[in-house]
């Protein structure tokens, strides 16, 4: 299982298996929120573009578009803004999984 690591100011990192990781790419190329890099703690265009990310890798793309938004709000602006943070990949899947039932009007 995944995890996705913050290190601030703006580095995050996905963590496939307990001996790699990988920068977690921007996703410029599905939308372009913020060139500067990531975010994360408050509600603006880096935590967006992370948010985008996020979703991005562990969902894809069709999907992630529907909910980045609703990820952001949900997780990405609650993490603290000057602190190193990890959310498992599991935490990511279950958050989707909320927000889409939300958006079929599915109560959690």
């Amino acid at each position: 299982m995944k995890l996705y690591q913050g290190i601030p100011p703006h580095t995050v990192l996905v963590l496939p298996t307990k001996t790699s990781s990988r920068p977690l790419p921007l996703c410029l190329d599905v939308r372009n929120h913020s060139q500067t890099g990531f975010s994360w703690g408050y509600l603006g265009s880096g935590p967006a573009q992370l948010a985008l990310a996020i979703c991005v890798d562990a969902v894809g793309r069709e999907r992630a578009l529907d909910v980045y938004q609703g990820f952001k709000l949900r997780l990405i602006a609650q993490l603290p803004g000057d602190q190193p943070w990890m959310l498992t990949e599991h935490d990511v899947r279950t958050a989707i999984a909320v927000i889409e039932g939300q958006l079929r009007g599915v109560t959690p």
